[in-house]
């Protein structure tokens, strides 16, 4: 393209050479005819006259050799300007979009303006422009990507910290600076893991094989936090730097500890009854008793086995609400019909005790559309324990309402109640304020979370 170029400049100047040189040759030849002229009309009388006329046209034909010769040298110059800026405009704006290219951040590329008509740049204008396409593509796809990640890392519920090979941090999210607690100047590797008390060291995990990668445990105020660390490479296969994963596993543990206490709870309820009935049996075969200590006797076996099934029972319900695996039975019920029948289910143990109960139940409460044998549950729940814990002769109120939009039901009695101190514990799994006295009245201390796991407010619409 750009060969074809000079040959053109190359045959402009010829012509334009050959043009001057042949009107300087009409000059010359014009300047000879004017000497014969003058010779052939005899106003040349000497030879000396001649002579004198031939040297005066060689001068005027000397300067205006010389004036052709700038005048040559002037267009040719002009040309030579005008036609390398129109041959060098888009290597340029070439040269100038590649020099953008390498600084800028926004991975934008400007198109070249074609030559007006010219073969030969036009080519080079295209090529150019059909690169720089492909070119805009592949880096907005890298954009995007960039965003993607960037927005990935950004909303991440783990830490993420990636560290150049100077231990020098190159990316953060906020989960890990929350995690760390890290502040402005934690910007390195070791200011950060010798703050947290970690002895790791990027050299190591760097140089070192048997390093490739390692894992830590902290607490960081009662929270508990893995830390994962791995060396990543670049394109050429070396170490580029260590990226660490922080991860916050508080629930993870609490909920283990849950396990273990709730299995060993399970051993303990189930160990005390079997205890009993195994006492109470060998004792009967060990020997002869008459009829009231052997009925006795076997009113406690029935009893500890009755306590035993409740509390299988509430372990079955229990594993049936964690596993979500409990069927729901939707209806349009009134609420305050329930709760009278559940009050007259329960009118022995009233009776029993010698307390006095009332329901107050408002005008203004509408059906309820939700899991009735649900709800029944937790009334029969509430109400059983503010029997059991309400000393005899005592006073139980029961009322149901409406508010705003929620439906109510508000139990009140004269009973020991629940220290202060202890409520936020109620819905632990076997927690139970004072357990002999628990135990001694039939609790297995599952009943209340089985309530919670009955009420979930998108069950019910009114």
């Amino acid at each position: 393209m750009i060969k074809n170029t000079q040959i053109k400049i190359v045959i402009l100047f010829l012509l334009l050479g050959i043009i001057l040189v042949g009107t300087l040759g009409c000059i010359c030849v014009n300047s000879l005819e004017n000497v014969n002229k003058q010779v052939a009309s005899g106003q040349v009388d000497s030879i000396q006259n001649m002579s004198n006329i031939i040297q005066s046209q060689i001068s005027g034909l000397k300067i205006i050799a010389i004036l052709f010769i700038i005048l040559y040298f002037i267009i040719s110059l002009v040309i030579g300007i005008f036609a390398v800026k129109k041959m060098m405009t888009p290597i340029s704006d070439f040269v100038k979009n590649a020099g953008d290219l390498s600084k800028t951040e926004d991975f934008k590329i400007k198109y070249l303006t074609d030559g007006k008509g010219k073969k030969d740049v036009n080519e080079f204008v295209n090529a150019f422009n059909t690169v720089t396409t492909e070119l805009n593509e592949n880096l907005n796809e890298i954009k995007k990507q960039k965003k993607q990640i960037e927005t990935i890392l950004l909303h991440m519920t783990d830490g993420i910290i990636a560290f150049d090979i100077e231990g020098v941090i190159t990316h953060i999210n906020p989960a890990a600076t929350k995690f760390l607690n890290l502040q402005k100047e934690d910007d390195n590797f070791e200011k950060i893991f010798k703050k947290l008390d970690i002895d790791i060291n990027i050299e190591k995990l760097i140089y070192l094989e048997e390093w490739t990668s390692s894992e830590q445990n902290i607490n960081i105020e009662d929270r508990y936090i893995n830390i994962f660390f791995a060396p990543f490479k670049d394109s050429n296969e070396k170490i580029a730097g260590v990226i660490v994963l922080v991860q916050d596993v508080t629930e993870h543990v609490k909920l283990d500890n849950m396990r273990k206490e709730f299995v060993a709870d399970v051993s303990h309820e189930l160990k005390t009854p079997i205890t009993s009935i195994m006492g109470y049996a060998d004792t009967l075969l060990e020997g002869e008793y008459d009829e009231d200590t052997r009925s006795r006797f076997l009113n406690v076996i029935a009893s500890e086995a009755r306590r035993m099934a409740k509390l299988v029972t509430d372990l079955l319900t229990l594993s049936r609400y964690d596993n979500n695996n409990v069927k729901l039975e939707k209806l349009e019920f009134d609420l305050g019909e329930l709760v009278k029948r559940c009050e007259e289910k329960l009118e022995l143990e009233i009776s029993k005790k010698h307390h006095s109960v009332e329901c107050f139940v408002t005008a203004n409460v509408p059906p309820v559309h939700a899991d009735k044998y649900g709800i029944e549950r937790v009334i029969l729940n509430i109400l059983t324990n503010s029997i059991k814990y309400t000393p005899e002769n005592g006073n139980i109120k029961i009322y149901v309402g409406f508010v705003y939009n929620d439906a109510y039901i508000k139990v009140i009695d004269n009973g020991i109640g629940i220290p202060g101190e202890d409520l936020t514990r109620i819905f632990d799994r076997f927690y139970r304020v004072d357990k002999a006295r628990t135990r001694e009245m039939g609790g297995t201390g599952l009943r209340t979370i089985n309530c919670k796991r009955n009420i979930r407010p998108k069950w019910w619409k009114y």
